[in-house]
C-alpha cells in the first residue's frame, strides 16, 4: 500500500500551501502555477492536499465521476438519466489527482476510439482520457513550461469551457472536464506561453530553504516518513483533520462571504495601478480574497486578505516594464503598500 506524505507535515512553503488550499475551496479561481527549485515539495503538496480532502460523491458507474447534485454539470448518459427522472445511485470516492506526462499523446489526454471493442465486437465506443479521469479533481503537470504546443492549446480550450469535446473517427462525445489545474516547473528551463500562463489563477514561487533549522527539519521529517510512513501519518493525523474541517467549513460559507463595494474598488484600483491586461486579474484577486476570508472564518473580505493574495493572483499578469527592472513580486508588493498601506 502506498502512503502520501501528510499536507500538515510540509515545512514552510506557506504561500504555496495557502494557494493550493484556496484553489481547493473555490476551483473557479483557475488553478495554481508553482515555479521554483526542484525538490521543494511542489508535487508532494498537491498529492497531500488531495489525500487530505474529504471524499466526493459521484454517480455509480459513471466513467466521468459526475456530480449527482441537481444542476451540476454532467455527461450525456447522466443527463439523460436525470431528464428521465431516474434517481442516481451514488458512492463516495477519493478526489482524483491525475498526472499529465509531457510526452502524452492527444488521444491519451482527450480520449479516443476503444480499438479493442472496435476490432473484437465492431462497436464504436469511446475510451476516456486523462481529462475524464481528472474531472472534479486535480490535473497535475510537472515541468508545465516544457509542454508541447498542441497540448497547451487543448488545455486552454478545456480550461475555458470546463468541457471536453471529442469528434473523431466517427465519434462525437462531450463530457464535463472541470478540474483544478496545477502546474510546476523551473523558470530557468523556459517560459510558459502567455495564453496558458493567463489561465492559472494563482502563481506562487518556491525556494529551497535558506535557514539551517528549516533544512534540517525538512530532511528529518522526510526521513521519518520513509522509515515508518504509518506512524508518521498517525503523528500528523490530528492536524490534518483540523485542516480538512477548515476547508469543508470554508466551502460551505464561501457564497455567504461578503465582498463589500469598497473592496471591489480596491481590487480594481490595484490592478489598474499594476497595468494588468483584461479583467481576469480583478476576478481572480476577489475570488482568492473571498476564499481566504472563508478559510479564516471571516464574514467579509478586508484589505488584509488582499495583501495576502495580491502577489500570487497578479505577479504573473504583469507586463514587462523596461523602465523598472524590479521583479514582478516586488512590483506587486510596492503597489499594495502604496494603495493599502504597510
Amino acid at each position: 500500500m502506498s502512503h502520501t506524505f501528510p499536507f500538515s507535515a510540509i515545512v514552510g512553503q506557506d504561500e504555496m500551501k495557502q494557494a493550493i488550499l484556496i484553489a481547493a475551496i473555490d476551483p473557479r479561481i483557475g488553478g495554481v502555477l508553482v515555479l521554483g527549485d526542484r525538490g521543494t515539495g511542489k508535487s508532494t503538496a498537491v498529492r497531500a492536499l488531495a489525500a487530505l480532502l474529504p471524499p466526493m460523491r459521484a454517480v455509480t458507474g459513471c466513467r466521468y465521476a459526475c456530480d449527482p447534485t441537481e444542476g451540476a454539470a454532467c455527461c450525456e448518459d447522466c443527463a439523460a438519466q436525470r431528464q428521465a427522472g431516474q434517481a442516481f445511485k451514488t458512492h463516495l470516492m477519493p478526489v482524483p489527482v491525475i498526472d499529465l506526462p509531457l510526452g502524452a499523446t492527444e488521444d491519451r489526454v482527450v480520449g479516443a476510439l476503444d480499438l479493442e471493442r472496435a476490432l473484437s465486437q465492431g462497436i464504436k465506443a469511446f475510451e476516456p482520457g486523462l481529462l475524464a479521469r481528472a474531472n472534479r479533481g486535480f490535473l497535475y503537470i510537472d515541468e508545465v513550461n516544457l509542454l508541447e504546443d498542441h497540448l497547451v492549446d487543448l488545455l486552454i480550450d478545456v480550461a475555458a469551457s470546463g468541457e471536453n469535446v471529442v469528434e473523431r473517427e466517427g465519434l462525437s462525445v462531450r463530457h464535463p472536464a472541470r478540474f483544478v489545474l496545477v502546474g510546476s516547473g523551473n523558470p530557468e528551463e523556459g517560459e510558459l506561453r502567455p495564453q496558458l500562463l493567463d489561465r492559472f489563477g494563482l502563481s506562487v514561487e518556491v525556494k529551497t530553504p535558506d535557514d539551517l533549522a528549516s533544512r534540517v527539519e525538512v530532511v528529518r521529517r522526510r526521513d521519518d516518513f520513509e522509515r515508518d510512513p504509518v506512524a508518521f501519518a498517525e503523528r500528523w493525523k490530528k492536524e490534518g483533520e483540523r485542516i480538512r474541517r477548515q476547508v469543508v467549513a470554508a466551502r460551505k460559507r464561501l457564497d455567504e462571504t461578503e465582498i463589500p463595494e469598497a473592496a471591489r474598488t480596491r481590487a480594481a484600483q490595484l490592478c489598474m495601478a499594476l497595468g494588468t491586461d483584461g479583467l481576469r486579474g480583478d476576478l481572480t484577486l476577489m475570488r482568492a480574497a473571498r476564499a481566504l476570508a472563508a478559510l479564516q472564518g471571516h464574514p467579509c473580505v478586508t484589505d488584509a486578505h488582499f495583501r495576502q493574495v495580491a502577489a500570487p493572483a497578479l505577479r504573473h499578469r504583469l507586463r514587462r516594464n523596461v523602465l523598472d527592472d524590479a521583479g514582478s513580486t516586488v512590483r506587486v508588493e510596492r503597489a499594495v503598500a502604496e494603495l493599502l498601506g504597510a
